[in-house]
C-alpha cells in the first residue's frame, strides 16, 4: 500500500544526485522540477491524511514491498492505522412534508492516528528509514432519505483537520553526506497542518429474509484538501481525491444467548476504488476487505447500543496486504 513512500524516496535521492553532479547546484534545479517535488509530496500528505483520518477507510496493519529501480533494491513499508469513529442515523424516519419520503438526521465522525515506516534498501540509501506520523479528526453529517422501506440515500458533508510530520533516519553514507541539504530544502523532517472538506452520497438497499438482514451499500466520496501551516517552504498541499466504496453486509441472529444477550454473527465484503491524489499518493488503485464479526445484541437494553463484540478483517489489493482486529460496536440513536 505504501508504494508512494518509495516514490518519494526516489524524488529525494534523485534531487540529491543532481546536487552532487559536477557543475550542478541547487540554483540550477528548474521550477518544473521543484513543482514536481511539491506536487508529489502534497499528494502523499493528502493521501495519508485521508487514510489515517477518514472513517470510510479501514484501520489496521499493512505491509508492502516494492522494487525500486533508482536505489537498486526494494523498499519495505510497515503501516499502522488506529481509528475511533463511525456513522449512524438519529431517531426514526419522519415524513418529509407532503411527500411520501421519510427522513432522519445522519451523523458521522472519526479520530485517527497513522504511522508509516519506510525501510529503504539497495546500495545507495540502504538502511535509511523514512517515517510519517499523522493525526486527523473529522466530524459532520447530513440526512438519510427513505424513498421506500428498502431504498435510502444519505448525502453528507464533513470537515477534517490533519497534522502530518516526517522524520528521516540517515544510516547510509550517501544520506549522511546530504542530510543537511535535504533538510534545508524541506524534503525531510517537516510538519504540516491541513484541512479537508468531504462530501459523499451513501446509497443503501436493505434485503430482509426472516430475521436476516442483507445491506447493499455504495458510497461515492469526494475530498478537497489544502495546507494552512507548514514548517518547510516545499511542503504545499492543494488537491482533490475520491473513492467509491461498494459493500455487501449480512447480519445473522443465531438464536442463542450469552450473558443474557442474543449472539449475532455476520460481516461484510467490500471494495474501495481510489481516485485522484488518494490513488496517486498511495499508488494503490483499490482495496478489498473481508470482515467477520461476533457480537452480543444490546438493542433496547443498554442506552443507544445496538451490539458489542469483536470483528476481524483481511485487506488486500495491488501491492497491499493487511489485517485488523477491533472492537465491533453499533449504535442506534
Amino acid at each position: 500500500m505504501e508504494r508512494g513512500n518509495s516514490r518519494y524516496a526516489w524524488l529525494l535521492t534523485g534531487w540529491a544526485i543532481l546536487s552532487l553532479l559536477p557543475g550542478v547546484s541547487r540554483a540550477q534545479i528548474s521550477p518544473e522540477q521543484a513543482n514536481a517535488l511539491r506536487t508529489a509530496l502534497g499528494a502523499r500528505i493528502e493521501a495519508l491524511t485521508i487514510l489515517g483520518g477518514d472513517f470510510g477507510l479501514s484501520d489496521g496493519r499493512y505491509t508492502s514491498t516494492e522494487s525500486n529501480a533508482l536505489t537498486g533494491g526494494d523498499s519495505h513499508t510497515d503501516l499502522s492505522v488506529w481509528k475511533v469513529g463511525g456513522e449512524g442515523d438519529v431517531g426514526d424516519p419522519q415524513q418529509l412534508g407532503d411527500w411520501d419520503i421519510g427522513w432522519q438526521p445522519h451523523l458521522q465522525g472519526n479520530m485517527g492516528f497513522l504511522e508509516s515506516t519506510n525501510h529503504l534498501l539497495g546500495p545507495l540509501v540502504g538502511g535509511d528509514v523514512s517515517t510519517y506520523h499523522d493525526f486527523a479528526i473529522q466530524f459532520g453529517g447530513g440526512a438519510r432519505f427513505w424513498v421506500s422501506d428498502a431504498l435510502s440515500f444519505a448525502p453528507s458533508v464533513m470537515g477534517m483537520y490533519g497534522r502530518t510530520s516526517n522524520s528521516y533516519e540517515a544510516n547510509s553514507a550517501f544520506a549522511r553526506a546530504n542530510l543537511a541539504l535535504a533538510r534545508q530544502s524541506g524534503l525531510i523532517d517537516w510538519g504540516v497542518d491541513t484541512w479537508t472538506i468531504r462530501s459523499a452520497m451513501d446509497i443503501q438497499y436493505l434485503i430482509r429474509w426472516e430475521r436476516i438482514i442483507v445491506t447493499l451499500t455504495s458510497d461515492p466520496t469526494f475530498f478537497h484538501t489544502e495546507s494552512f501551516n507548514d514548517s518547510a517552504q516545499s511542503v504545499r498541499v492543494r488537491g482533490n481525491s475520491g473513492s467509491v466504496d461498494d459493500k455487501v453486509d449480512i447480519d445473522i441472529p443465531l438464536g442463542m444467548e450469552l450473558f443474557g444477550h442474543e449472539l449475532r454473527t455476520g460481516g461484510y465484503l467490500s471494495r474501495s476504488d481510489l481516485f485522484g491524489d488518494l490513488k496517486t499518493g498511495l499508488n494503490v488503485q483499490h482495496i478489498s476487505e473481508l470482515h467477520v464479526r461476533l457480537v452480543l445484541d444490546f438493542l433496547n437494553q443498554f442506552w443507544k447500543a445496538q451490539w458489542f463484540g469483536v470483528g476481524a478483517s483481511y485487506l488486500s489489493g495491488p501491492n497491499i496486504s493487511g489485517w485488523s482486529v477491533d472492537l465491533d460496536a453499533a449504535w442506534r440513536f
